[in-house]
């Protein structure tokens, strides 16, 4: 039989626990990594250390609608550099990663201030980038003719076998390029050809609309589209039908970003930033699984190079351009008002004809 002393012990002892428990204040929730399904390299994500957590949404709609409604409160976002530069700059905190941003190559000093301008703070840590590729199917002429340039697009062979971008503001910028034209100058708008080159190329396409070209690629209804490298990459290393060109003349560039939103209640609320976790991303073997899945780390040159050396021949400048083809490659950088209706008007008047 329980002796009364014991059972007053075995009382006493669940009571100081539920008192502890009652008490004690609720442990605080655990950073969250806010993204994008496939815009994050899976190998990373899962070395992403405790107590953080990622949460994937399908499209970075719904990752810009959590966080302007107050609903979610991550401690990192990561986004692309378009709808990076939709957020509220009011609602991002510093960074607050001066060591590893160093140590970056000097054309990424631009996204990490979300191309703000100079000695503005950096509110961003450009994880990768890449430029705009023209991917062809079973067609070893057009890519022999890659100095043509972008001017290959309107091949009259490629009539209704072309997939062109979603973006009106990349095939504009491509128009651009073909007429040796300045996307950064304002003045390369008001050139009368530009309507006519934008028209030509809507015309020549069969979609406007890149990771669906990707499937008409692969099932043969179409022979070329142009794609962000980090789409391509990973099919060129197993397709041999494929086959990809960036022209000398470059392309847009496309950055992925972590950002820091500030939170609702003190800055001393934000969880400290996973510093080895982005170290461990830009370092093998991690920095590998990147390059595979076409996330290309913005470090300088000649580090990058050392990686690269693994690396195909037929894919090394595809991951990292020549240094005079990257100095052509330009930023998309959010319009002042009257910019973007002027981009706009083009555009229209283009799918009008």
């Amino acid at each position: 039989m329980t002796s009364r002393r014991h059972v007053l012990q075995l009382l006493g002892s669940s009571g100081a626990l539920l008192a502890a428990g009652g008490c004690s204040p609720a442990a605080p929730p655990a950073p969250t990594l806010l993204g994008v399904k496939g815009q994050l390299p899976k190998a990373w994500l899962k070395q992403l250390p405790s107590p953080w957590r990622s949460q994937l949404l399908e499209g970075p709609q719904q990752v810009l609608a959590l966080v302007e409604q107050g609903t979610a409160e991550p401690g990192l976002l990561a986004l692309g550099d378009g709808w990076a530069q939709q957020l509220d700059r009011a609602r991002l905190q510093p960074l607050q990663a001066e060591a590893l941003l160093e140590g970056l190559a000097p054309f990424a000093a631009a996204p990490s201030r979300l191309f703000g301008p100079p000695g503005s703070r950096p509110v961003a840590f450009p994880w990768a980038f890449g430029t705009w590729l023209l991917l062809l199917r079973n067609r070893a002429d057009l890519e022999r003719q890659r100095s043509r340039g972008w001017e290959v697009l309107l091949d009259p062979s490629l009539r209704g076998k072309l997939v062109l971008p979603s973006s009106p503001r990349v095939v504009i910028d491509l128009a651009l390029r073909q007429l040796g034209l300045s996307s950064t100058d304002p003045a390369s708008l008001e050139d009368p050809r530009l309507l006519q080159q934008v028209r030509e190329l809507v015309n020549q396409a069969q979609s406007l609309d890149e990771s669906q070209g990707i499937n008409l690629l692969l099932a043969g209804d179409a022979e070329a589209a142009v794609v962000p490298s980090h789409q391509a990459i990973p099919l060129l290393q197993k397709d041999p039908r494929l086959t990809a060109v960036l022209p000398d003349s470059g392309s847009p560039f496309w950055w992925q970003l972590l950002l820091r939103p500030a939170p609702l209640g003190s800055l001393s609320d934000s969880p400290p930033l996973p510093l080895e976790w982005l170290r461990d991303g830009f370092t093998e073997p991690l920095v590998d699984r990147l390059l595979a899945g076409g996330w290309v780390p913005p470090l300088p040159r000649p580090q990058l190079e050392g990686v690269l050396r693994r690396w195909p021949p037929r894919l090394r400048p595809l991951l990292l351009p020549p240094e005079a083809v990257l100095k052509r490659c330009s930023n998309l950088v959010a319009f002042p008002p009257l910019e973007r209706k002027r981009w706009q008007a083009i555009w229209d008047q283009a799918l009008s004809a």
